[in-house]
């Protein structure tokens, strides 16, 4: 066993910062069961840190210890595992924009997989699921105003969007108001009064 979590580990060194490891990456070096065991074993040594269910990720060492991937490193590599668009929520997305002075202090992202829990460290990053018009564009600046829109709501869209329209590259905005079809009617009507008003 002190085998497999020595190859483990060896894989992990040549993989960039942040990138997640799960049991079915690794069946090159072994059998599931004893590959599952081998990154239970790393993760409560402090090798490994366990992210989610299934996904883990290397700690990240440096001259003042180790330390886990940022969270956004951690996000990125649960989508990159799972096949999940995982996005910052509307309240960062507003915020983001200007269009909000509120700052999140809880790490909510949205995701086209199921909600759950995810650990980073010792902080949790809720991961919620949504309907997929929210996940449109993904981490594009015509996305971002798409999930500040979806958090404000029907009643602010259409303010939001002329501050939205003098913010993005004209490029940005065009593609947003392309993507009109797919959104829910009170988003596609204020961004067609907005485009051609």
């Amino acid at each position: 066993m002190q085998r497999l979590t020595s190859q483990i580990l060896s894989y992990a060194e040549h993989l960039p910062e942040g990138t997640a490891l799960s049991a079915k990456s690794l069946l090159h070096l072994g059998n599931r069961a004893a590959v599952d065991q081998a990154l239970s074993r790393l993760h409560e040594r402090g090798e490994l840190i366990r992210a989610g269910r299934g996904v883990y990720l290397k700690a990240i060492k440096s001259r003042f210890g180790s330390r886990p991937p940022t969270v956004e490193q951690a996000v990125e590599a649960v989508a990159h595992q799972r096949g999940e668009v995982i996005v910052s929520n509307g309240a960062a997305a507003a915020n983001a924009l200007g269009l909000t002075t509120q700052v999140p202090v809880r790490s909510i992202y949205l995701t086209s997989g199921r909600s759950r829990t995810m650990n980073v460290g010792s902080q949790k990053v809720e991961l919620k699921h949504v309907p997929r018009w929210q996940l449109s564009l993904a981490n594009r600046p015509a996305g971002v105003a798409v999930r500040a829109l979806a958090w404000l709501g029907p009643e602010r869209a259409e303010e939001a969007l002329l501050n939205i329209r003098r913010k993005l590259a004209p490029e940005a905005f065009n593609e947003l108001v392309a993507a009109a079809p797919q959104f829910p009617t009170w988003l596609a009507r204020s961004l067609g009064k907005v485009a051609h008003g």
